[in-house]
């Protein structure tokens, strides 16, 4: 395919996959349920977290998340007390326990209270072109309270060569808004320009087959990569091509 007959099959997957039929198998149906913008990226955040594996896993795991946050995640960071965190102990999806459950609700009331909360820790770093730095330094700031060492490796640092695939899917998330009605676009500080795709094994593999993508690992290098080529498509919105990419990967086995 040349130049422009990849963008338009790709313009034309993105049209498929982008409309709220896409919500009713995928993960980001979690913060659909809310409408307080706290609500819905506090519940985005940790839907994200958990990312990994089995959708329906995923699915199902986020819903026993938000019941233990008694369907209000916001005011459940900023007023628990002890016996709430207790309360989570049992939580467990793959290797994210109730240990880390409740370290990321005492992380996420820091955030908020002495950081004036998500989208403010994201906005502050963030570069012209890319989120990478910004997600760096959330990190720190995540963790400048006492916390459990295990918790670290639920965060991922682009910094440290990581495609950073689950923060890159939560800010596509937050921030894209194009009146289709699977991203929310409630994050009016930081522009979709600046975002990057999730990097993961599927749309990876369709990345490769259509020339997008060179590098072998999925890791902060082939992010990049794919970005430049992403961004020569479409400059505003490169991160629009998530759902060609995913669609094509996860639905039509491409």
């Amino acid at each position: 395919m040349t130049k422009s007959e990849l963008k338009e099959f790709l313009n034309n997957k993105v049209e498929q996959y982008n409309n709220t039929t896409f919500i009713e198998s995928d993960p980001i149906q979690i913060p659909h349920q809310f409408s307080k913008k706290e609500d819905i990226e506090i519940a985005g955040f940790l839907t994200a977290t958990i990312a990994w594996g089995n959708r329906k896993s995923i699915i199902n795991n986020a819903n026993k998340m938000m019941q233990l946050l008694e369907q209000s995640p916001h005011d459940f960071v900023m007023n628990h007390n002890q016996k709430d965190l207790d309360a989570l102990q049992p939580f467990v999806h793959r290797t994210f326990n109730g240990q880390d459950f409740a370290q990321f609700i005492k992380s996420l009331h820091h955030i908020y209270k002495n950081h004036q909360g998500l989208e403010a820790v994201f906005a502050k770093h963030a570069q012209q072109d890319s989120m990478q730095n910004s997600i760096h330094h959330f990190k720190k700031h995540f963790f400048e309270t006492e916390h459990l060492p295990r918790t670290q490796k639920h965060i991922s640092d682009p910094l440290k060569n990581s495609a950073a695939k689950r923060i890159n899917m939560f800010l596509r998330w937050m921030v894209r808004q194009d009146n289709k009605g699977v991203d929310f676009g409630i994050w009016k500080s930081l522009s979709p320009s600046q975002l990057s795709c999730p990097l993961d094994v599927h749309s990876g593999n369709v990345a490769r087959k259509l020339g997008l993508l060179n590098r072998k690992q999925n890791d902060a290098k082939a992010l990049a990569e794919l970005d430049s080529e992403l961004r020569i498509l479409d400059v505003k919105d490169p991160v629009k091509y998530d759902f060609a990419l995913f669609g094509l990967g996860v639905f039509e086995k491409f």
